[in-house]
């Protein structure tokens, strides 16, 4: 019988993951949702499922709730915590290993060895991490969320103007389940791959825009002015420059190189454009 654990369960990935692997996992699986919020993390797991708090910030947590634990599916954190992500990520690890984990499927960032991104230094550090600790593994280096293009598509799709500044550049968008059930499938795999480039097909933004229903007005600027807008939105400096920062990336080429390791690792192919996008704006 092995003992599955996934951690950040409240979050959408989480979430996603933990109803999959409920699903997917044999009978007689133990299956562990790792929380910070244990009573958020009770109301929103399935029966069945375990729930044990463990907070990236606080290493005793993170030691007690892996206990038994043989196979961990490691979602990366957010940024901006108190303590500094890779310091996060660190604790998790040491405490994997402290607890005799034999294997850790980590959800990384696309050709995170080879990307020259900032956004990449901290999961090729955790990479790192996991490969010097000797814990068997799989990086999961997933692409990109179409769920993060939603207020840009939810504004096409309500007449207003579809912004970007990422001009022709391209990423490989999926929906954010379809990357954790990929996830749970490799958890779930007796002999998985060390490294998998989850994505979906290359696109570009105009490529999204001409996927909404409807006439859908495209407006392309650079990095000046879309960061500008996104400030007259109410978005901070701060926020805004970050989520400008995301247009430059995939201007760049750094979300361009695609592969099928998700569709095959589901098994079928990739919810299509206008449904996938569809799916997240009924969500919004």
């Amino acid at each position: 019988m092995t003992t599955y654990a996934i951690t950040g369960a409240t979050g959408h990935f989480g979430q996603a993951a933990i109803k999959q692997l409920k699903a997917l996992a044999p009978a007689d699986a133990t299956l562990i949702a790792l929380a910070r919020n244990t009573d958020k993390a009770a109301a929103l797991v399935p029966d069945g499922v375990e729930v044990r708090q463990a907070d990236y910030e606080q290493p005793v947590t993170l030691t007690a709730a892996l206990q038994g634990v043989d196979k961990l599916l490691f979602v990366s954190s957010q940024p901006g915590g108190q303590l500094a992500r890779a310091a996060q990520h660190q604790n998790v690890v040491t405490a994997a290993k402290a607890a005799g984990v034999g294997y850790i499927a980590y959800t990384s960032f696309p050709h995170a060895d080879t990307s020259t991104t900032p956004l990449a230094a901290d999961h090729r550090a955790t990479e790192k991490m996991i490969e010097d600790a000797g814990i068997a593994h799989s990086f999961l280096r997933d692409n990109w969320y179409l769920e993060n293009e939603v207020a840009t598509l939810a504004a096409g799709a309500n007449g207003q103007p579809f912004v970007y500044s990422a001009g022709a550049g391209q990423a490989g968008w999926a929906l954010e389940r379809e990357y954790a059930e990929g996830a749970v499938r490799v958890l779930l795999t007796e002999t998985p791959q060390a490294i998998y480039e989850f994505s979906g097909a290359p696109r570009t933004y105009a490529d999204l825009a001409a996927a909404i229903d409807g006439n859908v007005q495209v407006v392309a600027v650079d990095d000046a002015a879309y960061q500008d807008g996104l400030e007259k939105s109410g978005l901070d400096a701060g926020t805004a420059a970050l989520v400008t920062s995301f247009q430059t990336l995939i201007r760049d080429g750094q979300l361009a190189g695609t592969t099928d390791d998700l569709a095959t690792e589901l098994g079928h192919p990739l919810t299509p454009l206008a449904d996938a996008i569809k799916a997240v704006l009924a969500t919004a």
